[in-house]
């Protein structure tokens, strides 16, 4: 399995994330990626905010070794053909290393704020759908011409093309089970989503029925986890844990469950057991549910947990 960092830009600065990365980066994490937001989930709508494209651009030549992505880019807030030119530039800078990964966005308040169309959550679907074909064309024809229903290109060039071949790693991040899932199957390299071993069980079931339907090989796709992560034998710092997860997320405490990778570090161990038994190949570790300095868990999480499955 392979380990990295889901790294909020919510309330940070860039020296607490600079000093972050380059931490992981030296001890052997595989990837970091970064979130995208202009500003915060509450009410107020008050705080700092690093911008995604920025932060990650001028990140990639800092930590030359991990794989660097975005957990996840909403793609109701730029046009896809521009998306497509920053992610090529950035697997440029990073010498091949970016994993795009890609939503329908969902933080309403933000392009109520900006002005940004929010859409119902069915054309949101749509025009994710749309936008990874606008990419994948961008990135792999020399020039792409595209009539969609959203987006169009009229013999559109983007040089210089990613190193990667045949193109950057794209992540679809989302478990809705009718649409999301579908898009996953036509499109991803990469499937993330929120979730603990029976979550990612059941809807990996499914996407590898939509891969069959289209006849796609389910193996083909990486499936990751984002798992907030603890390392502790008190049953009260997990049901802290547990509780600060459920107001965050808005899920009830019973489903939080299953998606923590907190315990004893034979009890994580336990659940990565069930995870890897799952399918899943990748787990990521959200900063937002991090101490006030994580180093030591996360030091502790990779010599004590992560090394018996690499």
């Amino acid at each position: 399995m392979r380990f990295g960092i889901f790294t909020s830009l919510t309330n940070t600065t860039w020296d607490d994330v600079l000093q972050l990365w380059r931490h992981t980066e030296a001890t052997g994490w595989d990837a970091a990626c970064v979130t995208d937001h202009f500003m915060p989930n509450t009410k107020g709508r008050v705080g700092n905010v690093l911008e995604c494209w920025a932060t990650l651009a001028a990140l990639a030549p800092v930590v030359p070794r991990m794989r660097i992505g975005t957990i996840v880019v909403g793609n109701t807030y730029r046009h896809p053909a521009v998306v497509a030119k920053m992610a090529a530039t950035v697997d440029v800078i990073s010498g091949g290393r970016l994993i795009l990964g890609l939503g329908a966005a969902w933080q309403e308040n933000e392009h109520a704020a900006y002005g940004i169309p929010f859409y119902t959550v069915g054309e949101r679907l749509a025009r994710l759908d749309e936008a990874c074909r606008v990419i994948k064309a961008l990135w792999t024809q020399s020039k792409a011409t595209l009539d969609g229903k959203f987006y169009s290109l009229s013999d559109a060039p983007l040089e210089p093309k990613p190193v990667q071949r045949p193109h950057p790693e794209l992540m679809i991040g989302g478990g809705g089970e009718k649409v999301t899932l579908g898009i996953v199957a036509r499109h991803a390299d990469h499937w993330n989503v929120w979730g603990g071993p029976d979550a990612l069980r059941r809807k990996g079931r499914i996407l590898d029925e939509k891969c069959g339907e289209i006849g796609r090989d389910p193996k083909s796709i990486v499936h990751s986890a984002n798992m907030p992560i603890l390392i502790t034998d008190r049953r009260d710092e997990v049901d802290a844990l547990a509780t600060a997860v459920s107001r965050r997320m808005g899920y009830p405490e019973v489903m939080v469950r299953d998606l923590l990778l907190a315990g004893s570090v034979g009890e994580v161990r336990d659940k990565l057991g069930r995870l890897k038994d799952a399918g899943v190949g990748m787990v990521f570790a959200p900063s937002m549910f991090f101490p006030k300095d994580p180093r030591p868990l996360l030091d502790r999480f990779m010599s004590e947990v992560a090394s018996a499955f690499r």
